[in-house]
């Protein structure tokens, strides 16, 4: 049996012009669309043929997307798995694959432009500023899923670093106290709520303000928290661009 491999496609934050040109070429070529509707923007979908069979996921289970995946891949057809974002990240594909692998079926994954690269963009701000942070921690609050200890939000920011907090909104007060304990007050986060979409909506406010603001405006979901003091305006500057910072291809001046 010839079966053409599965994509696992990121839809990027929203924006259809965010998707990347594979992602978009994948799209135009399927005959079946599994997507996941809850997330992504339904404009992205229109890429798809007039033809192409669109199965909506928010009420199916990790069995029945699994199922399909396998039937309509065994049927020959073009089938695209539409995740929103990137979905190595909170995608929830490991466990698809897995059974892809078991029922000896090729996939593909197709990269997507994350939450929190959307967001920088948009405020217009570099996460990795020399001599104030070079690291970026991509983490959620502990829900209902629960996150390693070794992974806690008390560890993780202890490290100042550029923290982004994904799943996080209805645990905002939480972790706005431990935050607190490691950052100062005045940390700039971006609360930043479907960034890319039509009615997205990004706020800079300091750390201590941050539960408060999230709360006001009911976010519960589809919220990214980006605490980083790389949000603040600085005249800090990398060495590559240096006169007196030699490399392989320039000397010094």
């Amino acid at each position: 049996m010839i079966t053409t491999p599965i994509a696992f496609v990121g839809a990027g934050p929203g924006a259809p012009d965010l998707l990347t040109i594979r992602a978009a070429e994948h799209l135009k070529k399927a005959d079946v669309l599994i997507w996941t509707d809850s997330l992504v923007n339904p404009q992205i979908t229109d890429l798809a043929k007039k033809s192409c069979e669109k199965i909506r996921t928010s009420s199916l289970t990790l069995e029945n997307i699994l199922n399909l995946l396998i039937k309509k891949a065994q049927e020959g057809k073009k089938v695209v798995r539409l995740h929103d974002g990137d979905p190595c990240l909170y995608g929830a594909i490991s466990e698809q694959i897995s059974g892809l692998i078991h029922a000896k079926i090729d996939f593909e994954v197709i990269p997507g432009i994350s939450a929190y690269q959307a967001t920088a963009a948009n405020l217009k701000r570099e996460l990795t500023i020399p001599g104030i942070v070079q690291t970026i921690i991509l983490s959620r609050a502990s829900g209902r899923t629960g996150v390693p200890k070794k992974e806690c939000l008390e560890r993780l920011a202890s490290h100042r670093a550029s923290l982004c907090l994904y799943l996080s909104a209805r645990h905002v007060e939480e972790a706005q106290s431990v935050l607190l304990e490691h950052y100062p007050e005045e940390t700039p986060v971006a609360i930043s709520y479907r960034v890319s979409w039509p009615d997205q909506w990004i706020a800079l406010v300091p750390l201590r303000e941050m539960a408060k603001t999230s709360i006001q405006k009911k976010l519960i979901r589809t919220t990214l928290y980006l605490i980083s003091p790389a949000l603040e305006e600085t005249t800090m500057r990398s060495k590559l661009y240096s006169p007196e910072h030699d490399h392989l291809f320039r000397q010094k001046q």
